[in-house]
């Protein structure tokens, strides 16, 4: 793609989330977005059918950023589960503004929906490595082990994340190994 095309998208992506962390998605216009990008109205709509269409690929843009940086590894290397804990919450931790605008605003749900299935998917990979202990459900298990790391997800950034990332991470993987162990068969 050409470099004066990705500049302007990526412009016309930054002012939108800027109007988000200020109104919501309903009252906000392609105006709105066109003046606080420095483009006219018809360069967004080069770009996008309408606002709803640049929310998909926001939401899309990013969430393939997040993927990208932080659960993909080399096949010569894949990358642990804590290791993609870790690089998501750092990653998380330095682009706060732009994740907690669309993880935290109520009129954006599909963002939450989009990590939520980005999670089941991850959850899934790693339980197809590890296996999964006789007696468990593999889709209550994944649902519920997803369900976990994307609402302490959101917390955390819902809070300001309150703690650094690395202890995020240790508690999580500590929360998550009991939740297994407690599901070992006893030995005696």
């Amino acid at each position: 793609m050409d470099r004066r095309v990705l500049k302007t998208r990526k412009a016309i992506m930054e002012a939108f989330v800027g109007l988000l962390e200020e109104k919501d998605f309903e009252q906000m216009t392609i105006n709105d977005i066109a003046d606080r990008a420095n483009v006219n109205r018809g360069t967004i709509y080069l770009h996008y059918a309408d606002k709803f269409d640049l929310l998909d690929q926001c939401i899309e843009t990013y969430l393939q950023q997040l993927v990208e940086t932080c659960l993909n590894g080399s096949p010569a290397s894949p990358v642990t589960a804590k290791d993609a804990l870790l690089r998501t919450f750092r990653y998380l931790e330095e682009h706060a503004a732009i994740y907690s605008t669309l993880l935290t605003k109520k009129g954006i749900p599909a963002f939450r929906s989009k990590l939520m299935t980005l999670m089941v998917q991850g959850v899934e990979d790693q339980m197809d490595a590890c296996g999964i202990q006789r007696g468990m459900k593999m889709e209550i298990t994944v649902q519920f082990l997803a369900s976990a790391a994307v609402g302490l997800l959101e917390w955390w950034i819902m809070h300001s994340m309150p703690y650094p990332a690395e202890e995020m991470v240790e508690q999580l993987i500590t929360l998550l190994e009991l939740h297994l162990s407690l599901h070992a068969p006893v030995n005696g």
